[in-house]
C-alpha cells in the first residue's frame, strides 16, 4: 500500500482525542451517502417517468399519422394505405376516422374522441384496442353489413332486422364516469347534425360496450373510444372516407424523417405528424426537470463536501504534532498534502459506495413493488415508476468524488505548510 494512503487510513481508524472530529467524519460519510442515494433515486424517478410515458404513448398511439391538409377526408384510402404500407421503414398501417362526440348513459355523460377502426389493422399500430375487460372481437367488420344500423334524416336510429346494437370500446376512466360495464348500452351523440325544418338536429346512436381498455394513461382512458369504421362513417354521415392513416415505423427516433418520406409518397395535399411532435412539450419538461433535480439534490453532496472540509481541517489541527514529527523524519510537504487528500478521498469513496448501494436498492424496490401510487388524473400515471441507469451511477459517483476532492484542497495545503520547529516548540 502506498505510504500516504496507509497513513491516511490509519488516521481515519485511530481513536480521537476530540470526539467531535470523529462525529463530523461520520456525518460526512453519511452526508455523501444520502446525497448520492438521493440523486440516484431522483434520476431513476425522472427516467422512469420519461420511459413510462414514452412507452405508454407509443403503445397507445401511432408513430406517424397522415392526414389531409384541407381536412376534407381521404377518399382512396384502401389503395393509399396498401401502397404506403409497403414503403421502407413502415411496419404497419391502419385507417381511421376521428370525430369528437358526447357519450352518455342515463344522467351521466362525458366527452370523448371516437375513432372508427378496422380492428385487425388497428392492433398493429395501437394496444388500446386490447381491452382488459370484454373483447374487441365484436368490432370485426360484418361482411354482409346487415347488422349495421342506419340513421334517418331526423336523427333517430333504426336498427337492422335482427335488432343488433353496434359495439364500442371505451376507456376505463370513461366507463367509471358513465358507470358503464361490459354489456351496458350507451348513447353516442355526434355534433355532425342534420339540418331539418326544426333546425340542426344532432345524430345519435346507441352502442353496446363490448370491452373496456385500461392503458394507465388518463388522457386515453378518459377520452378515447373505438367503434367499427363503417359505424363511424354512418354515424358521422361521411361517405366511404377516413380522416387519418396511422403508421408504425421501425425507427422511433427517426419518425420525423420517415414521416416526410410518407408525406412525399402520398402526394400533394397531405401532411404528417409524429409522436415526437405531438408530445414535444412533455419530454422537454421532463428533460428540464431532470437537470433541475440533479442540481437541487446535488446540493446535498456539496453540503457533505463542506463537512469533509471541516472534518479534515479539525484533523489537521489535531494532528499538527504528528505532521511535524513526520516532516522531521524526512516526509516531504507534498506527501503530507497527499495524506489528507487521500483521507478526504476515502471518506468520499465510502460514502459514495454506500449511497450507490442504497440508491439502487431503493430504486429496484420501487420498480419491482410499485409501492408509490399516484393520481392518474393529475400525473397521467397510476404509480411512480423507477428506471435506474448505470450511466447515472457513473455520473453521480464522478460528481461526488470530484466535489469531495475539491473540499480537501484547503486542509491538505494547510497541513503541508506546518513548520516542524514551531509545532514541536512547546512539546
Amino acid at each position: 500500500m502506498r505510504f500516504e494512503l496507509f497513513i491516511a487510513a490509519r488516521y481515519l481508524r485511530a481513536k480521537r482525542r476530540q470526539a467531535v472530529v470523529g462525529v463530523i467524519t461520520a456525518i460526512s460519510v453519511a452526508g455523501v451517502a444520502v446525497g448520492v442515494a438521493s440523486l440516484i433515486i431522483a434520476l431513476a424517478i425522472t427516467n422512469g417517468m420519461r420511459h413510462d410515458l414514452q412507452d405508454r404513448l407509443l403503445s397507445s398511439t401511432a408513430h406517424v399519422e397522415l392526414m389531409r391538409v384541407q381536412d376534407d377526408g381521404i377518399r382512396n384510402w384502401r389503395e393509399l394505405t396498401a401502397r404506403l404500407a409497403r414503403l421502407p421503414h413502415v411496419t404497419a398501417a391502419s385507417p381511421g376516422l376521428y370525430e369528437p362526440v358526447l357519450i352518455s348513459r342515463g344522467a351521466r355523460s362525458g366527452g370523448a374522441l371516437i375513432k372508427g377502426i378496422i380492428p385487425s389493422q388497428e392492433l398493429t399500430v395501437s394496444d388500446l384496442v386490447k381491452p382488459t375487460l370484454g373483447s374487441a372481437a365484436p368490432l370485426d367488420p360484418d361482411p354482409a353489413d346487415n347488422r349495421q344500423t342506419a340513421l334517418t334524416s331526423n336523427g333517430q336510429t333504426v336498427p337492422a332486422a335482427n335488432g343488433a346494437v353496434p359495439p364500442i370500446l371505451i376507456g376505463y376512466d370513461l366507463a367509471d364516469t358513465l358507470d358503464a360495464k361490459v354489456g351496458s348500452t350507451v348513447m353516442v351523440i355526434s355534433p355532425q347534425g342534420e339540418l331539418t325544418p326544426y333546425g340542426l338536429v344532432p345524430k345519435y346512436q346507441r352502442f353496446q360496450v363490448a370491452g373496456i381498455f385500461h392503458s394507465g394513461f388518463y388522457q386515453y382512458d378518459n377520452g378515447y373510444a373505438f367503434i367499427r369504421l363503417a359505424d363511424a362513417q354512418r354515424l358521422f354521415g361521411e361517405p366511404d372516407i377516413i380522416s387519418v392513416i396511422s403508421f408504425k415505423v421501425d425507427d422511433l427516433y427517426h419518425a420525423d424523417r420517415i414521416g416526410k418520406e410518407i408525406e412525399q409518397a402520398a402526394g400533394p395535399g397531405f401532411l404528417t405528424t409524429n409522436w415526437m411532435e405531438q408530445n414535444r412539450e412533455i419530454f422537454r419538461a421532463l428533460a428540464l426537470e431532470q437537470v433541475v433535480t440533479f442540481i437541487v439534490i446535488g446540493l446535498i453532496v456539496c453540503v457533505a463536501a463542506l463537512n469533509i472540509l471541516i472534518a479534515l481541517t479539525m484533523m489537521v489541527m489535531e494532528k499538527t504534532r504528528d505532521i511535524a514529527v513526520l516532516m522531521s523524519f524526512g516526509v516531504r510537504p507534498e506527501q503530507i498534502r497527499r495524506i489528507f487528500l487521500f483521507q478526504g478521498l476515502l471518506i468520499s469513496v465510502v460514502g459514495t459506495i454506500l449511497g450507490l448501494i442504497l440508491g439502487y436498492v431503493v430504486a429496484w424496490a420501487g420498480h419491482h413493488y410499485r409501492f408509490i401510487q399516484l393520481d392518474a388524473q393529475v400525473y397521467s400515471l397510476d404509480y411512480l415508476p423507477f428506471a435506474p441507469r448505470w450511466l447515472d451511477g457513473v455520473i453521480v459517483a464522478a460528481v461526488s468524488l470530484g466535489v469531495s476532492l475539491l473540499a480537501t484542497l484547503y486542509p491538505s495545503s494547510s497541513a503541508a505548510k506546518v513548520l516542524p520547529a514551531e509545532a514541536l516548540r512547546y512539546e
